[in-house]
């Protein structure tokens, strides 16, 4: 499978990260609840923080993207205008 070019593979590891930081505080969690006997409060918090964390991380990619789309858009538009 070939990847089209550094600004989309960008993209792939941006959203890999968002998966960990989803995933990883509720291995943290689970760890803490496994040698502190704390029950399932490791995993609750874990999973409260990585789900809060990646969302936001999603919707700050989210408003990345739009931005760049429409700075991309505004230079095509200029570009017509002065072919034109």
């Amino acid at each position: 499978m070939m990847i089209g070019n550094g600004k989309d593979l960008g993209r792939y590891v941006a959203l890999g990260q968002v998966g960990m930081e989803m995933v990883v505080p509720i291995c943290i969690g689970a760890v803490l609840d496994y040698y502190f006997g704390w029950g399932p409060w490791g995993v609750i918090v874990g999973t409260v923080l990585g789900f809060s964390g990646g969302m936001l991380h999603l919707i700050h990619m989210v408003q990345q993207l739009d931005k760049t789309a429409a700075q991309d858009e505004n230079a095509k538009s200029d570009s017509d205008d002065q072919t034109a």
